[in-house]
């Protein structure tokens, strides 16, 4: 079962795989929030100066292959040691510069997996969510010209 136990182990496992070489500055939370359709993480820092690792929690669903969980964590450490929402310092102007993320995650040996999270966005992802919408009963609201249609 995907629940917080789960996340924290993954991530905790991703760290110490992939990212030991870069230090803690402070306390990294890792939790599922949100229900995206076109975002599958973000990093926040708290106002108590923690760092807040969130992943979608629509990746629970266990169609969502257990590596574009892990990443979408990998992917928000790398900002993390970037110095976006982190104690480090800041080492680009913008979180995504000439394709700083994804270059340091192929480095670390997620080539093969950036590559995979790709298609499977593309492909996937959105059939798990039209299945999703449908099996939610999730009622659609268009306006047009000022009167509201409901699509279902």
């Amino acid at each position: 079962m995907r629940d917080e136990e789960w996340l924290a182990t993954l991530f905790y496992e991703v760290w110490d795989r992939k990212f030991s070489d870069v230090k803690k500055r402070n306390n990294v939370l890792v939790r599922w929030k949100g229900r995206w359709k076109n975002k599958f993480g973000h990093i926040k820092r708290l106002k108590n100066k923690d760092t807040e690792i969130v992943v979608n929690s629509l990746f629970k669903d266990e169609r969502v292959p257990k590596e574009v969980i892990e990443l979408t964590i990998a992917h928000e450490i790398v900002h993390y040691m970037h110095g976006f929402n982190s104690p480090y310092e800041k080492r680009f102007r913008y979180p995504h510069q000439g394709g700083v993320v994804e270059r340091e995650l192929r480095n670390r040996g997620y080539n093969e997996l950036v590559n995979f999270e790709k298609s499977w966005s593309k492909s996937e992802w959105p059939k798990i969510l039209g299945e999703r919408n449908n099996r939610d009963g999730v009622v659609r609201v268009k306006q047009l010209r000022s009167s509201f249609r409901l699509f279902l």
